[in-house]
């Protein structure tokens, strides 16, 4: 990285939203990306992505496939009590971990950007000595940088999130997110969404053979054991399906990731002037393997917003800021909508078991939810 302390856009936050946009606007702007991680880590998250975002990431020069993808086309899902039905995937996607994506993103990102590895502390709109609106950025070992524009992608819950007073970090959430990777026979062109008491877990391949299996609970189902591998043995391995991956899977992880405070409450894609991306932006429920899609989507979108537009001109803001909130808005909103309704359907066991037996004498019913929950192919 060089000395400058200015840029035309800041990213704080390093994950795939802030890679995608790092990349696509780091060949017209002055950026900086920052990240309190370093390269590469795992994720809590499940590893599945739609192939609605794969020609976009080929236009970023990115290939999974080159990378060792596993290419998936069918989806099977089971209820509490063991029963499956399976589908065809509309669009299809890919199986890759964060551990390999996120690297290779951003190995992408330091040809073009700015990058430091350093926890933001604060972001403060201001206008300087100049009158220019300007961003002030100040960071956990003390560095201070300035930028035109901020893209937040610093996740799902931050303690930045907390001093802008966004109005769902008030609210706790009940979720628990659990993630490892096995060695497990899994077919590599599946991916499964398995369902238990107080929650369900998705199970795909990812390169290397390897499967990843992340699951989300409720407190309350979870709080009831209190121990991540008594949990999986006496309330998931209730269904047959997960019992199989716990008996049969070998974990190659000393243990589990685990996160909390999953919140899935509605956000402002524009808060406090910043343009919000990711999780940061919103979270579908992890029904569909569809959230990595949502944020390299949403990055997309902001990016050809700043870049279509002159941002040197202050007068441009305001403008910029409607029209990303409308884009996101129009592109999201009804997709988090059915992703909370399936939710719901899926944690009431008795709703759940009508609805598959509805599914199976109506086999085009579950392809039809799952493209209400993914988008079209970008180009």
């Amino acid at each position: 990285m060089n000395n400058n302390t200015s840029y035309d856009i800041a990213i704080v936050g390093g994950g795939l939203a802030g890679l995608c946009a790092a990349i696509h606007l780091g060949n017209q702007y002055r950026v900086l990306l920052i990240e309190k991680q370093s390269y590469p880590s795992h994720k809590v998250c499940g590893e599945y992505i739609s192939n609605e975002v794969l020609p976009y990431l080929m236009t970023l020069g990115i290939d999974p496939i080159k990378y060792g993808a596993k290419k998936i086309k069918r989806f099977e899902m089971s209820t509490h009590n063991s029963s499956l039905i399976k589908a065809s995937l509309p669009l299809g996607g890919f199986g890759i971990s964060r551990f390999t994506l996120d690297k290779i993103l951003f190995d992408k990102v330091k040809t073009c950007c700015d990058t430091i590895e350093d926890t933001v502390v604060s972001i403060d709109f201001k206008t300087d000595l100049a009158f220019a609106k300007m961003f002030q950025i100040q960071t956990k070992l003390g560095a201070s940088y300035t930028a035109k524009y901020v893209l937040g992608a610093f996740g799902k819950r931050s303690n930045l999130d907390i001093r802008l007073k966004r109005s769902f970090i008030n609210k706790k959430s009940p979720w628990l997110g659990v993630k490892a990777h096995y060695k497990l026979d899994v077919p590599e062109d599946l991916v499964a969404l398995h369902n238990f008491k107080g929650g369900y877990c998705g199970v795909s391949q990812v390169e290397n053979g390897l499967v990843n299996v992340c699951y989300l609970t409720s407190f309350k189902s979870f709080k009831q054991v209190g121990d991540i591998s008594i949990f999986q043995k006496e309330v998931m391995s209730k269904n047959r399906h997960l019992k199989r991956v716990f008996e049969e899977g070998n974990c190659i992880w000393e243990k589990p990731l685990t996160i909390s405070q999953i919140s899935f409450e509605e956000k402002e894609p524009v808060s406090h002037h910043i343009l919000m991306i990711g999780d940061s932006a919103g979270m579908i429920h992890p029904l569909a393997g569809n959230g990595m899609a949502m944020a390299i989507h949403s990055a997309k979108i902001v990016s050809e917003i700043l870049i279509n537009q002159d941002i040197s001109q202050e007068k441009n803001r305001l403008h910029i800021e409607k029209q990303y909130t409308d884009s996101w808005n129009n592109t999201f909103k009804s997709r988090l909508q059915t992703g909370r309704s399936i939710q719901r359907l899926l944690l009431n066991p008795t709703a759940t078991r009508v609805s598959l037996q509805a599914a199976k004498l109506f086999p085009g019913i579950v392809p039809a939810i799952i493209k209400k929950t993914h988008g079209k192919e970008l180009v």
